[in-house]
């Protein structure tokens, strides 16, 4: 199914259709088409929490995307707290929007990296301090792998990661894809819970 993008004015922007050829575009207040992932770009003023809520019945389980012109974290929040899948600028670069696309499909939740760290260090002061060296997650994993794992719960990007261990971005996706396959788990997020010793039942 294709991506559906709804805006006040209804007008699609170059960084959207770059993302998604065959994107379809709407009103604000149309009623959703079948899509694979709704975005909707939160107007100026609008009460996040209260467009989220009125949106999902309409999109039978299907995930709710909000971007934001000018985003911040307390937004964000608020957006998935009501229920959206995930929260992004309304200017991301295409690569950015297809990464959204790609978690958000598969059942994750997209957050900004400023936004991942602050969960990730509450996460952590309310689980107190953890001895990770034997940790079961641990015997799944070559030893690159924990390297990767550890720097990704602290909510180090790829690039960061790339830079930190000396190897190429191409390979850090390769680490983080074996990483999710391993530890059973869909997104950063999770992979963090896990590593911080919070058993997801899986």
């Amino acid at each position: 199914m294709r991506q559906l993008f709804l805006s006040a004015d209804a007008r699609q922007r170059d960084s959207w259709r770059e993302a998604f050829p065959d994107l379809m575009v709407g009103y604000l207040d149309a009623m959703p088409a079948n899509a694979a992932i709704t975005w909707v770009l939160l107007p100026a003023g609008r009460d996040v929490a209260d467009l989220v809520a009125k949106m999902l019945p309409s999109l039978a389980g299907r995930p709710l995307v909000i971007l934001a012109d000018e985003p911040d974290e307390e937004l964000a929040l608020a957006a998935l707290n009501a229920g959206a899948a995930g929260f992004c600028n309304g200017h991301a670069a295409p690569v950015v929007l297809q990464q959204v696309a790609t978690v958000v499909g598969s059942g994750g939740i997209w957050i900004g990296q400023g936004l991942m760290k602050r969960l990730l260090a509450a996460t952590a002061r309310l689980l107190g301090e953890r001895d990770t060296a034997r940790a079961a997650w641990r015997s799944k994993l070559t030893s690159r792998e924990q390297e990767v794992a550890l720097a990704l719960a602290r909510g180090s990007s790829n690039k960061e990661i790339a830079r930190q261990f000396g190897i190429s971005e191409r390979t850090v996706k390769f680490h983080v894809s074996a990483l999710f396959d391993k530890l059973a788990v869909r997104d950063r997020l999770q992979l963090s819970l896990v590593v911080n010793g919070v058993d997801l039942g899986t």
